[in-house]
């Protein structure tokens, strides 16, 4: 575990933070980064699980580094229950200082890394069509305009063809829909992002003045959805016992397209791409769990240098659209 260090003053009653020496303190006395890093996973999960899973280590891992943190600062930054954790007043009013301090960790090794040249050869990505629109071509663009050197392999397909290829080896990581089986062993799965699934319809179809629609609603309609071997299909498929599926697409922006032409109605997870296609509306399904997306990789593998920073900006990418998203509506 890296530990970098600050020394810090308090200056009318504000905690102050310096970098020397390679080191971060916080309150006159040295902070691991990781530890830090875990309580902000916990407080914007609400549950030290998923703090787990996004960080990549055990529930107990992050309970005990957080515990220790709580030791090195001598408050409770949590209160914990059945229903998750959430901050403290303490905790509360440290958290933006602590995420300074992980924010200055980072650009401390991404300004070693570049001046090494770490950010040259291939990283090798998979994804879903809406994760490569949404996620990986929006970090590739800048990425590739920071750093030239850099090349990239992204390669399409169903969440299942992409975990295949990671356990493989073929790909450094994919960025997926979470499938509704357990990943196979070997691989590690981070969540990143959840959004609403429902329907896009024509705004002159009968269901389009609806505020939301139920699955029993697609049972007679035609409708136009992602590919056998989905998660979209497999989903589908779960809740509406013979749905009549007119069109098998092969990306999001395919479904859209059929819908707008009068196909049927277009079954997808609720993210705002192709937006050059008009005059549709989206229905939310009430009844329908949320669709969520993950970083998923081999639990053994060492990604180099670039395949993190890469990995680390697809997190940030999928936190900025997680802001961006309107309560109930697609995310943006």
């Amino acid at each position: 575990m890296t530990v970098v260090t600050m020394p810090c003053h308090r200056r009318a009653g504000k905690t102050w933070m310096e970098f020397t020496g390679g080191r971060f303190c916080l309150y006159g006395g040295a902070v691991r980064v990781e530890r830090a890093r875990y309580f902000l996973a916990a407080v914007e999960t609400g549950s030290l699980r998923a703090a787990a899973a996004r960080c990549g280590v055990s529930q107990p891992t992050v309970g005990q580094q957080i515990a220790l943190l709580e030791e090195e600062l001598d408050v409770v930054l949590l209160t914990r229950s059945r229903h998750g954790v959430h901050p403290t007043p303490a905790g509360q009013a440290l958290i933006e200082a602590l995420r300074r301090l992980v924010e200055a960790e980072e650009a401390v090794r991404e300004s070693a890394m570049r001046s090494s040249g770490a950010y040259r050869g291939r990283v090798q990505i998979g994804g879903v069509t809406v994760t490569v629109e949404t996620i990986i071509a929006p970090v590739v663009g800048r990425l590739r305009r920071q750093h030239p050197g850099l090349r990239f392999a992204v390669r399409e397909g169903a969440s299942a063809a992409v975990e295949t290829a990671v356990l493989d080896g073929a790909l450094d990581f994919g960025v997926i829909t979470t499938p509704l089986t357990p990943a196979a062993p070997g691989l590690r799965r981070i969540p990143l992002i959840s959004a609403p699934l429902g329907a896009y319809a024509r705004t002159d179809h009968p269901l389009a003045g609806r505020e939301h629609i139920h699955w029993r609603d697609l049972e007679t309609w035609p409708i136009v959805t992602m590919r056998a071997g989905t998660v979209m299909w497999e989903t589908l498929h779960r809740h509406v016992a013979a749905p009549d599926v007119v069109v098998q697409a092969m990306s999001a922006r395919t479904v859209k397209v059929m819908v707008g032409q009068g196909v049927g109605l277009g079954v997808l997870a609720g993210f705002d791409t192709s937006a050059d296609i008009t005059d549709l509306v989206w229905l939310p399904l009430s009844d329908a769990q949320p669709v969520h997306l993950c970083l998923t990789q081999r639990q053994d593998s060492r990604p180099s240098p670039s395949a993190l920073i890469v990995q680390r900006l697809i997190r940030a990418r999928a936190d900025e659209l997680t802001g961006g998203r309107a309560s109930g509506g697609p995310v943006s």
